[in-house]
This record gives structure tokens, sequence and C-alpha cells, in this order.
């Protein structure tokens, strides 16, 4: 997909009804929004319940390979979020489906991975072995806690005696209670930087899997909500969907800020209860960028100063309208580029800018 830079940048609109008034369907990632580990992200299961009352569906879009459908949505209605295995895409299936489409019933496949490797290759008609020497003619690689040196050796052995080696996704960290940890792309590189080959990959930013979900639960307006740029948002972009980003999991404002054209959102929260709610736009006065009172506008040095909020203004209560200005008078002046942003709380504008910059930890000067 070729990513358009429009005269106003994404985020610039907002939305003037809450999401799950303008959007049938919800596609959301599971880590880093829903939970993070084995927990629920706090006040997830009632911001979704929420959605669910005003008629939004939700599908869960997940390139966290290691579990079975079944198991991700026992852990779902678990945690309060009721859900079928219908309902759920992961990067396995993915993955196992290209395996097929590529060389048919029947064929051998070496797993790596959690037991959702394993489960959905059997689920496509494949045939599953653990060993270099059963002669697989693909490696089928996704996340697994228990993924060690064994398995990695016998993904380099199978790969390097011609076996096409498929990733479920690239994902170079996962969030976790204890904060952020290797991913799948971790140990894809292993495989990759000693065979020297690089991998097919199935799961987001490619299309596949959203539009799967697009068809399982029909959806004619849906809204992609995710914690990460590169498979996340970039996958809502290449599948033609808007897309919320939420600060639950692994993205921050500062990276935020710095993301090129195919990773900018059209909509921020802090987590899933920003479907519940309205979201402003940001507009043009002059040389600044105003959202809810809050203005950011160029220093005149390559950098972005941030003012407010303007007391008579009507803002939202999430505290992120400031993180909106910027973010759409940075992208203004790097619409087709990915650059840091420097931001400083502009002289006069109190303490109310300075302390937003310190909670998103963008830095001063």
């Amino acid at each position: 997909m070729t990513v358009e830079h429009p005269e106003v940048p994404l985020l610039a609109a907002g939305s003037a009804q809450p999401p799950t008034a303008v959007h049938d369907v919800a596609l959301l990632d599971l880590d880093g929004v829903v939970y993070v580990g084995p927990d629920a992200v706090p006040g997830a299961a009632e911001a979704l319940r929420a959605a669910r009352d005003t008629g939004m569906r939700l599908g869960f879009v997940t390139n966290n390979a290691a579990r079975t459908p079944e198991e991700v949505a026992r852990h779902l209605t678990e945690l309060d979020v009721p859900a079928e295995a219908a309902d759920v895409i992961t990067s396995s299936q993915a993955g196992a489906t290209v395996v097929a489409e590529r060389f048919g019933d029947g064929a051998v496949v070496l797993a790596v991975g959690g037991p959702g490797v394993a489960a959905a290759l059997r689920a496509a008609g494949l045939q599953v072995v653990d060993s270099a020497e059963d002669g697989p003619v693909a490696v089928l690689q996704g996340y697994g806690r228990d993924v060690g040196w064994v398995q990695l050796s016998e993904a380099v052995v199978a790969v390097r005696g011609g076996a096409v080696h498929v990733a479920t996704n690239t994902d170079a960290t996962i969030p976790s209670p204890r904060g952020v940890l290797p991913g799948n792309g971790a140990l894809v590189g292993v495989v990759s930087a000693v065979t020297g080959q690089r991998p097919v990959v199935t799961g987001k930013p490619d299309p596949a899997m959203h539009a799967e979900c697009v068809r399982r639960t029909g959806a004619r307006t849906p809204l992609v909500v995710g914690d990460r740029l590169d498979t996340d948002v970039e996958g809502a972009q290449r599948a033609g969907a808007p897309s919320l980003l939420v600060f639950s999991g692994v993205t921050t404002p500062d990276v935020l800020l710095a993301a090129g054209p195919e990773h900018r959102p059209d909509l921020i929260a802090d987590d899933v209860a920003g479907l519940t709610r309205s979201h402003p736009e940001v507009v043009r006065e002059g040389a600044d960028w105003v959202c809810g009172g809050w203005r950011a506008t160029s220093d005149g040095e390559g950098g972005l100063l941030l003012a407010g909020p303007d007391g008579g203004a009507a803002g939202t209560d999430d505290g992120l309208d400031g993180l909106r200005a910027l973010c759409v008078a940075h992208w203004a002046d790097h619409r087709a580029d990915a650059a840091p942003a420097r931001v400083s709380a502009a002289d006069g504008s109190g303490d109310e800018a300075a302390a937003a910059l310190r909670r998103w930890q963008l830095t001063e000067g």
C-alpha cells in the first residue's frame, strides 16, 4: 500500500462521536490492549462491556501465536470479556494457511513455538514434526515462552536444508507485568542470523488477519485497536481501516511523535475506554495547532512549544489533548518522513504544560 500524505495529518479529525457510535466492529489486539500477561488491563473489561452495550461487536486479532483460539477465548472469558474461539484470529492460523496454500494438504512442517503453532498447522491439514531429520518443507515459527536452544537449532538445520522459514510475526517485544520482554521477532532474528534467510512473515501488519476478522464479523465500518505502531497501526492502514492507538502496551508518546506516515493512528487513548469517548479535533489557528485549549507551535529552531490549557476551551477529560496537538503539529512538518520531536513548554504557559510533558516522558529543552 502506498501511504498518502494528507494536507491535514491523521489524528487531526478526531471523532465528534464516540467510536462506538461510528464503527460497528472493533478489531482488538490483545497483548497490551485487553490484557498484559495473565491479567486484564485495568478497566478493559468494563470498557468493552460498555462498547458491546451500544451494539459494537468485538473481534480479537493477535500476533501472539503461543495459544489456540480456544485457549485465548477461555482466557478472555475468565477476564470478564466473553469470547468464542470464532471471535479470535491468531497469527498461527494465518501462518498455517500460508503454508497449506503453498505446499498442500499433508505437507510436513516443523513447528517452533507454543501449542498454538502446532494446533493451527494440524487444523490446516498439515503434518507436524519437531525434528529437522523428518524432512520438513517449511518451518512455522511463532511465540512460545518455552522456546529455547533445541527448537531454534532444529529450525536452523531445517532452513539450511531447504525448508522455507515462515514467521507468524516479527514483534521484537511483548508487554508483561515485569515490563517489556523479548517477543517472537527476537527469536526469529536468531534463526535468520544463522541461516542468512529472511522469513516469510504472515501476521500483522499483513492485512490478511484483519481481513479475515472482517469477513467473520461482517464488519462494514471496522476500527482497529492496538498498542503497536508497526503491527496494529500499519496493519490497519494496509487494510484500509482507521485505527485507535492505546498507551496500555508498548508504545510511548515519544515513539508516537516520531512515527512515520505508515505508523500514524487516527485516534489515541490511554486504554480501550477510548472506544466510548469522543475525540476532539485538532485545528489550525495561525501558526498554532489547537486541541481542547492546548496549543502546539514551532519554536523556529526545529522544535515544538506546548502551551495550555486555555481554561475557557472545551476539551476532553482524558489528559491527551496537548499530545494530540503536538502530534499533528509535528506530523504537519514531517508529512512524508519519521523524525524525533524536541518539545518544550512555552514561556509563560504555567506549570501545566511542563507537568504534561513530564507525564508523557517527553524531554523538555
